[in-house]
């Protein structure tokens, strides 16, 4: 993959959920996925992929995403994202941040590793600073 390849890759995966696009987005992953999403058990498969996008797209209403590549080494990607969202369960606006580490397989991502920060828009992060 080219640098220009990728960057392309990152911002088709971004565009792929606004609005939810799961099939589109689990299309984009190889069967045998394997997935550590923050604190959640890892996930294996694209059916556990989809189970996961599909409770997402539930929660995370009116989901804005912005994604930004900032290395190719190889066949791995990395890059950052913010995104707000409603929360459908507590009507309260959220924000997060976070940065992936996608291994790619033939087109397609074999491994996302995921760390992020996920927070009421306008309160204060796990620090105690807005």
């Amino acid at each position: 993959m080219t640098l220009e390849e990728a960057r392309k890759f990152v911002k088709h995966v971004e565009s792929l959920f606004m609005p939810w696009n799961v099939e589109g987005i689990v299309a984009g992953f190889t069967e045998d996925c394997v997935v550590r999403f923050g604190d959640l058990p890892e996930m294996r498969g694209r059916a556990a992929l989809e189970k996961f996008f599909r409770a997402r797209s539930v929660r995370q209403k009116g989901y804005r995403l912005k994604k930004q590549l900032h290395a190719l080494m190889g066949d791995t990607l990395a890059n950052t994202w913010e995104g707000e969202w409603q929360d459908a369960q507590t009507g309260k606006n959220m924000w997060g941040r976070g940065v992936e580490i996608w291994v790619m397989r033939g087109g397609k991502i074999a491994v996302w590793e995921a760390s992020f920060n996920v927070k009421e828009a306008g309160s204060a992060g796990s620090v105690g600073i807005v």
